[in-house]
């Protein structure tokens, strides 16, 4: 079992910052393949990042490529997103998703979820 936690949304204007954490607790996180996904109203779950167990590879939606990354602390079993450059169109509940599997950009592949944090891009 992993149990998941997502903090750090809120209301940032565009081209603004926020930093997603996901704690993650139960199994040993080092082992666990983490994923990061959206869904904004009336709209189906995106794919936005993954990592992989090691840190070692990365993958990212076209949409936020170049303006999220990534990072993992496996001593403190968190996973982040860090946004940058954020548009209107990137306002969605953000969850986060672990896995032993690989399972990349397949959200349906993902065992495990958070109950998601609000990020909403506004002026």
């Amino acid at each position: 079992q992993v149990q998941l936690v997502e903090s750090g949304g809120g209301l940032v204007q565009p081209g603004g910052s926020l930093k997603l954490s996901c704690a993650a607790s139960g199994r040993t996180f080092s082992t666990e393949n983490m994923g990061w996904f959206r869904q904004a109203p009336g709209k189906e779950r995106e794919f936005a990042a993954a990592i992989s167990w090691s840190g070692g590879i990365t993958d990212y939606a076209d949409s936020v490529k170049g303006r999220f990354t990534i990072p993992r602390d496996n001593a403190k079993n968190m996973v982040y997103l860090q946004m940058n450059s954020l548009k209107l169109e990137d306002t969605a509940v953000y969850y986060c998703a672990a896995d032993t599997r690989w399972a990349r950009r397949r959200w349906y592949e993902y065992g495990y979820w958070g109950q998601g944090t609000q990020v909403t891009v506004s002026s």
